[in-house]
């Protein structure tokens, strides 16, 4: 209880109601009369701070306590009251919270600069939450509260979030080389961010319980580079990618309405099979594939066109395979031109030594156990 202006303060007490006050005084205008002998009741999270002319004098902890010279020895010496310390005293008393004050948000209000090992020079955005605790009631309040008659987390938020974003920004530059290592690594950042600025708050008396670093957001530009760079390591081609990017252009410009839109379906509809079988086509660095084909007899480059490899004279048009060697046939051939089996001679199938299970003829290695094969009949 605490009101202005009020004489012979008998019992001395202060609720948090809001759950958001680090510091309340009593009495919040001016300094009141507390008489020795009043009762003052401090809370399990709580510290009381008694200040006279201006100075804080001592610093009571939990319990109800009997304001006596056994209670305040550091206050009843500067006093030195030659009436029998039964008189009034003019002073006030600061209630500290002594809890944690948990999900304070922190944040970037401009980008900070970031020099990336392999992105350049770009700009961050980063944003979080922080956990505190007031650990030293009479620092906290000479550094931070001064005459205040209150003091909440709205206070003092604001500033310790200049503080977390500066030193973010050198502890970033310390321990990270690009925003492409970046994922995974939110917890060890945030753990050595918190021990770099535990420093920092207890020099106000502070403790920075917990730290968490929730996001990190580089430029929109950035961003599309880093989606570039993602789908090139996937795609592990430049020309895919711009193939891709080509196929997504004309996809979208074919929803659109009207005719245009929709001669560009019908003429989308003929390009994209080409497109793809091309772009999916290994390329051979210093090998020109346009227009050729490679012989499966003797493996020499031969026109697309050719119906006959004219090196060796095998046949390029697969009208019969030998189901023994797959030599290409011609019409109505009984026997195979190179192993001599009957062209109705049907493979054998492979079975597994290991499990006996049924493979598919050539196999090396079974379908059902993975163990190397063998030809058991």
């Amino acid at each position: 209880m605490g009101t202005d202006n009020l004489v012979f303060l008998e019992v001395i007490e202060w609720f948090d109601e809001t759950g958001k006050e680090l510091v309340h005084r009593i009495p919040e205008k001016g300094s009141g009369e507390i008489k020795f002998g009043a009762q003052l009741i401090v809370r399990d999270s709580q510290a009381a701070v008694f200040f006279y002319k201006g100075r804080a004098c001592d610093a009571i902890g939990p319990g109800r306590h009997t304001l006596t010279t056994a209670n305040i020895p550091i206050l009843t010496k500067i006093l030195s009251i030659p009436w029998a310390l039964t008189s009034p005293l003019r002073a006030e008393v600061y209630f500290a919270n002594m809890k944690v004050f948990p999900n304070l948000k922190w944040g970037t209000r401009d980008p900070v600069a970031f020099k990336d090992s392999e992105l350049g020079l770009i700009r961050l955005r980063a944003h979080g939450i922080f956990n505190i605790q007031i650990v030293q009631p009479v620092l906290f309040i000479n550094t931070l509260v001064g005459t205040m008659h209150r003091f909440t987390t709205e206070e003092i938020e604001d500033y310790l979030k200049r503080i977390i974003v500066s030193r973010f920004n050198d502890y970033l530059g310390e321990k990270l080389d690009s925003i492409l290592n970046l994922p995974g690594r939110y917890d060890e950042l945030s753990e050595g961010l918190k021990k770099k600025l535990q420093d920092d708050f207890s020099h106000f008396g502070l403790l920075l319980s917990q730290l968490y670093i929730t996001s990190i957001n580089p430029p929109i530009e950035v961003q599309k580079t880093i989606d570039d760079k993602s789908r090139l390591g996937v795609i592990n081609d430049l020309d895919r990618l711009i193939k891709l990017k080509a196929a997504a252009a004309m996809e979208k410009a074919s929803e659109s309405s009207g005719e245009a839109g929709s001669g560009l379906g019908m003429g989308l509809g003929f390009m994209m099979p080409a497109m793809f079988a091309q772009s999916m086509q290994p390329a051979v660095a210093g090998t020109k594939i346009t227009g050729q084909n490679q012989c499966p007899d003797c493996k020499l480059s031969i026109p697309v066109d050719a119906r006959f490899c004219p090196h060796c004279g095998h046949q390029q048009v697969i009208l019969q395979q030998c189901q023994n060697c797959g030599k290409n046939l011609t019409p109505n051939a009984k026997f195979c031109s190179k192993c001599g089996k009957p062209t109705d001679t049907k493979p054998e199938p492979i079975f597994c030594q290991n499990c006996r299970a049924e493979n598919m003829p050539g196999a090396q290695f079974c379908s059902q156990c993975g163990e190397r094969t063998s030809t058991v009949a």
